[in-house]
């Protein structure tokens, strides 16, 4: 799957550190630790009639990795929401909307790892663009990846930070075979999360997804969680195998840019698709993105 340009974004601003720059102008320093080291925590938002969804969570999260990253001078949440919110009305953007938000530790005097090279504080970037749900009417292939998930062992999945290549690996599996995405397993054997996205499955009716050990404990994720509480729909948390997977009856994905997306293969193996629960949860989701957010202003 492979997103195509979008001609509405020709023209879009960009925000880097107080400014906003047309997109072939937006760039950062080749000594900023962003093109360094990856070193750098990033959100993904979604706009929705006005609103940005789960914005203080989404910030929350930022900050919380921010600070678990040890940077400095870390901008507060109302300079973060200034900085969204003067973007999103530049370029016009009050629906079908992604943002891109990322905080690298900033610049450095000179190229190396040390974080003590930073002294001039974290650099802030705010990308929009127009942009539809990645899996927007799609039905998803996955095939399950050699690549582990990063215990937090190696790198807590906790932190939301840049360093993608974990995932992107995991992708690569999934491009060669021919699929959508990659179920990435823990070093357990344990499924994880796919490259992109959280997972769940139903069985007899009962929603289960992995323990938020290997993965990232999406906002999107904790909202499916919170929906099944609210509506009495049964949700358990557990180890789950990939065979479980192949035999339950619907599998899909969460996340921020992916939204609830149905599964119907797995390394070739068809999912039933049985049962109206993964519908339920759509509809109960869409209705959270209609009264819930932040409005822009």
């Amino acid at each position: 799957m492979i997103q195509q340009f979008d001609k509405r974004n020709e023209n879009i601003k960009v925000w880097i550190d107080g400014n906003l720059y047309h997109r072939n102008e937006a760039k950062i320093s080749v000594f900023d630790s962003l093109s360094q080291g990856g070193d750098a925590v990033w959100e993904g938002l979604r706009v929705y009639d006005g609103k940005v969804f789960c914005l203080n969570e989404h910030l929350n999260r930022l900050l919380e990795s921010a600070k678990s990253m040890a940077f400095e001078k870390i901008p507060d949440i109302k300079s973060l929401k200034e900085a969204i919110f003067t973007t999103l009305k530049a370029n016009n953007m009050f629906d079908d909307t992604h943002i891109r938000l990322t905080l690298t530790r900033g610049e450095k005097i000179t190229s190396g790892m040390n974080p003590k090279l930073n002294q001039k504080g974290c650099t802030l970037i705010v990308l929009a663009e127009w942009k539809p749900a990645i899996y927007s009417g799609k039905k998803l292939k996955l095939v399950t990846a050699n690549i582990r998930r990063n215990s937090p062992l190696c790198l807590d999945s906790k932190i939301h930070h840049n360093n993608l290549i974990n995932n992107i690996l995991a992708k690569i599996e999934a491009n060669n075979a021919g699929v959508d995405d990659a179920i990435m397993l823990d070093l357990y054997g344990f499924v994880a999360e796919t490259n992109a996205t959280n997972i769940f499955m139903i069985k007899n009716e009962v929603v289960f997804t992995p323990f938020a050990d290997a993965c990232l404990p999406g906002i999107t994720r904790g909202l499916i969680i919170s929906l099944c509480k609210e509506n009495n729909i049964q949700l358990i948390e557990k180890n789950i195998s990939v065979t479980e997977l192949y035999n339950a009856d619907q599998v899909f994905t969460t996340g921020t840019m992916g939204e609830l997306a149905q599964v119907i293969e797995i390394d070739k193996r068809q999912i039933k698709n049985k049962g109206k629960i993964l519908d339920h949860l759509k509809l109960l989701f869409r209705k959270k993105t209609k009264l819930s957010g932040e409005k822009i202003i």
